[in-house]
């Protein structure tokens, strides 16, 4: 038999939204988790066709649920019981967070790694490689300047 209402909890633990309800719950009590626009505790039951938003910076995630579950799901059995609505802008967000992700170190990470700072030379070196020559003889311009007085 079909359960009707699982707590939300639960149903992000199961169709792997979090890795574990710990987290799920944790997620809920700092408002991260909105049915609507609506922050939701941890015990609050949910229906098939709820629209759910998880907000997991820098992008909120939109999810309609398709069916209920309280044990925890194989990742291809994920698609039968909720669909991924999140509009594109915000996956476009994600994206750019991606790439500029090892740019823009937020305070307190510590150094780059080795290999966000080969990642970060390679992008200037491509960034800033477009053909011109920064490298002026500004000697040879001041003479000019004075023969032309």
């Amino acid at each position: 038999m079909a359960k009707s209402e699982v707590r939300i909890d639960k149903w992000l633990w199961a169709v792997r939204i979090f890795k574990t309800r710990t987290i799920a719950t944790e997620a809920c009590k700092k408002g991260r988790v909105m049915i609507g626009d609506t922050p939701v505790k941890p015990s609050r039951t949910i229906k098939v066709d709820d629209i759910i938003k998880v907000r997991k910076p820098p992008v909120t995630y939109s999810f309609r649920v398709k069916a209920l579950t309280e044990n925890r799901l194989g990742a291809k059995l994920v698609p039968d019981y909720m669909e991924n609505i999140t509009p594109k802008s915000e996956l476009d967000l994600l994206e750019i967070v991606k790439i500029s992700g090892f740019v823009d170190r937020r305070k307190g990470l510590g150094r780059p790694t080795k290999r966000e700072g080969r990642e970060l030379s390679r992008f200037k070196e491509d960034s800033f490689d477009d053909g011109w020559d920064f490298d002026f003889d500004f000697d040879d311009d001041d003479n000019e300047y004075e023969e032309d007085r």
